[in-house]
């Protein structure tokens, strides 16, 4: 038996990636650390689960697990899987770390995201770190490591909800670090309509780079200035200032007849 906390580890560049493994490094500092995590790249895979194939599991190395699916899968199996990829449940969830932000509206699409935000909700205290591609990526894992340690330490014993963060990293190797809010990121939609060899068409979806404006308290104010910025999400999208318009809808909605 160890008394050293037990750290799931995810994210959605695959268990491959160099972000992944700098932050391994950084956690296992003070951490016992278990890798579950896509065979492949499944970036912007949202929450998305597979339950219309079958996946399959392996471990490329000890203590380093692959699923062919999305990292909400990856967390799934983990937590999941009667002892088969975890010994006991993690003490905490750690989902990174991203190659690239994930900024304001980001965190709708992000693999890396909800990874973190799947083991939220089985009630494991959780954070997905990003940074940007200019980060020193070791600095930036130890950066991340120090958040979920920070976490780690606040939520141990505590009876409230698990916690779940959302951390983004900007460039550079030192920052200061701030409690932040999601701000507003804008991308260019545009659908590419391209013709194949043999006369079919296809498509690419996804528009040019992202842009933000300053917009006072948010995780972009924070990245413009060289913050790490840590955004705590919410589980219960439930929007109390829209509560009057549902009861609107409701009361104009006719009950169907008996």
């Amino acid at each position: 038996m160890t008394s050293r906390p037990l750290v799931l580890l995810s994210n959605d560049d695959g268990y491959a990636a160099p972000g992944l493994q700098a932050l391994r490094r950084a956690l296992e500092v003070f951490a016992d650390v278990v890798v579950c995590a896509p065979e492949t790249n499944q970036s912007a895979t949202s929450h998305s689960l597979t339950l219309h194939r079958i996946l399959r599991l392996r471990t490329p190395e000890p203590n380093v697990f692959s699923v062919d699916g999305t990292p909400a899968d990856c967390v799934y199996v983990a937590l999941h899987s009667a002892g088969r990829v975890l010994a006991r449940q993690p003490d905490l969830c750690v989902s990174g770390m991203n190659h690239g932000l994930n900024l304001g509206v980001d965190v709708f699409y992000s693999g890396t995201v909800a990874a973190a935000r799947e083991a939220a909700l089985r009630g494991i205290p959780s954070v997905a770190v990003s940074a940007d591609i200019k980060a020193d990526p070791s600095a930036a894992a130890r950066a991340g490591a120090d958040v979920a340690r920070a976490l780690l330490e606040a939520q141990r014993g505590s009876a409230s909800r698990a916690a779940l963060l959302n951390v983004n990293i900007p460039p550079g190797n030192t920052w200061p670090v701030r409690a932040t809010r999601l701000g507003a990121r804008v991308y260019g939609a545009e659908v590419v309509f391209r013709t194949d060899p043999r006369g079919g068409e296809y498509l690419w979806i996804g528009g040019s780079a992202a842009t933000h404006h300053d917009s006072p308290g948010a995780d972009t104010e924070a990245y413009d200035e060289g913050v790490i910025g840590v955004t705590s999400l919410a589980l219960d999208l439930s929007d109390a200032a829209g509560a009057s318009v549902a009861g609107e809808i409701a009361s104009r909605v006719t009950a169907p007849s008996a």
